[in-house]
């Protein structure tokens, strides 16, 4: 059974970045779509990034196009979200999860998903 292990999330300066990885453990997650969410209080759940091992497509959400970038790294099993030109209202706890073949941007259609590592961004 995969496990999903986020980490990097931390304070930052608006302006400033920050790198986050979603470490895969028990298998290799190589071949498997991986997205990134993210969810703030009181708020939904909300797309970020998606990639597709495979194929090598990616896709983000509309708030983070230009600032954000998902990339993968085969040989440590592990997938990283490059944040920059943060915003306060990028604060949320961030995860990542295996799946999103049906729909990258529905958090449903993901199957496995880590315990999330939390951003905050200061003014």
């Amino acid at each position: 059974q995969v496990q999903l292990v986020e980490s990097g999330g931390g304070l930052v300066q608006a302006g400033g970045s920050l790198r986050l990885s979603c470490a895969a453990s028990g298998r290799t997650f190589s071949s498997d779509n991986v997205g990134w969410f993210r969810q703030a209080p009181g708020k939904e759940r909300e797309f970020v990034a998606h990639i597709t091992w495979n194929g090598g497509a990616t896709y983000y959400g509309d708030s983070v196009k230009g600032r954000f970038t998902i990339s993968r790294d085969n040989a440590k099993n592990t997938v990283y979200l490059q944040m920059n030109s943060l915003r306060p209202e990028d604060t949320a706890v961030y995860y990542c999860a295996i799946g999103g073949i049906y729909s990258a941007t529905i958090p449903t259609t993901y199957g496995n998903w880590g315990q999330g590592t939390q951003v905050t961004v200061s003014s």
